[in-house]
This record gives C-alpha cells, sequence and structure tokens, in this order.
C-alpha cells in the first residue's frame, strides 16, 4: 500500500518467473522406458504413449536376446491438463520436469496437443536445480550408494587379506623342517676325555 503501483509492459519486457513456476512439461526422451506409469496417473488422461518392442542381440556369444521398448510417441494435451504434476512425482526414471515457458497460446484448441520434439525443446529451458542446503542431509539415494561402495570394498579387503595368509601358508609348506637340535653344521673335533665312554682311550 506504500509503494506506486508500476504495470509490467509485457511482451517487452519478461516476468521474473518463481524458480518453480508450472509453465510446461518438458520430456527428457533418453530417460524414458515407456513404463505408462504416467499416463495411466494423470487424473485428466492428456498423455499419449505409443511404443512398439525391439530385440536386442546377446552381447556374448551363447547369450539369451532380450527385448526392449521403443518410444513412438509421446504427446501431452495441454487443453486438458490441469497441470498437478502428478505425471513429474510418479516418473521413477527423471524424463519429465517442469519448465518455466508459458507462451504457447493456440488460436486453435486441437493444436494445444504437443508432440515428444515440441516437449524435448522445452526440456532446455528447464531451469537447474537449486543448491543444497549445506548443512542438509545427504539424500538417501547417496548414503545407500555409499554403504554399497564400503561394502563391496571391506568384501574385497577381506579378499586379499586371506590370499595374502593362503600365500604365506603355501610358502611355509614348502621349506623342509628341520630336526630339533639339529644346526646344520658338522664338526670332525674329538670328543674330550670326560665325554668318552668307558673303556675307550685306555691302555
Amino acid at each position: 500500500m506504500t509503494k506506486r503501483t508500476v504495470t509490467e509492459q509485457y511482451p517487452e519486457a519478461q516476468p521474473e518467473l518463481p524458480p518453480r513456476s508450472r509453465g510446461v512439461i518438458g520430456l527428457f526422451e533418453e530417460n524414458c522406458t515407456v513404463c505408462m506409469l504416467c499416463a495411466r496417473e494423470c487424473p485428466d488422461w492428456c498423455i499419449y504413449i505409443d511404443s512398439h518392442k525391439e530385440t536386442v542381440p546377446a552381447a556374448a556369444p551363447g547369450g539369451r536376446d532380450r527385448s526392449r521398448n521403443v518410444l513412438d510417441r509421446f504427446a501431452i494435451d495441454f487443453s486438458l491438463c490441469m497441470y498437478c504434476g502428478i505425471c513429474i512425482e510418479v516418473c521413477p526414471f527423471d524424463a519429465l520436469f517442469w519448465s518455466p515457458e508459458f507462451e504457447y497460446a493456440e488460436t486453435d484448441i486441437r493444436d494445444l496437443t504437443h508432440e515428444r520434439d515440441k516437449l524435448r525443446e522445452w526440456m532446455w529451458t528447464v531451469p537447474a536445480p537449486p543448491a543444497l542446503d549445506p548443512g542438509a542431509e545427504d539424500p538417501k539415494e547417496l548414503v545407500a550408494a555409499r554403504k554399497t561402495a564400503d561394502k563391496l570394498a571391506a568384501q574385497q579387503e577381506t579378499a586379499r587379506t586371506a590370499e595374502t595368509h593362503a600365500d604365506e601358508q603355501a610358502r611355509a609348506a614348502e621349506q623342509p623342517t628341520r630336526p630339533m637340535g639339529d644346526s646344520g653344521q658338522q664338526t670332525d673335533q674329538p670328543i674330550p676325555p670326560s665325554h668318552q665312554p668307558e673303556g675307550e682311550g685306555r691302555g
């Protein structure tokens, strides 16, 4: 109430949007596995996905061929979309993102169904995620990855220790053993008279 009202000169001056603005949905096609989870969870049924299966040859001789889904069509009808963000939240592979882009009005409502090429163009307008709080806890995915790496390192260290111990035992078994009291040296010195048996050395 104490400030003067200022009219923003749009479209000459672009507005400053919040970082998490829900303008439009961008598609990162490389991450999409055609799991159909976003289309099933959409309350408006405004996501259309088509795909086909391809056979991937075995990587090694004697291996088994595998099949994978290939994306043919990914379209969103923004005339039905209510921008709830459920599709972005349920995507398990981070293939959908919010973009602050909002200038995609059309004169015909049928032109508001945008295909994957257009959704991919909007992907490059997605802002970078904000920096994490230095005092915040590490993400659970990072903690789990560290635990797995530490466990693997411990197993490798145990295996190396056992291998070293086995090598030492093998080397010890290869060395010949000597009887107790055998110094390995033989002398030709005469036995002193005090140590000679009775009846020997006397005329």
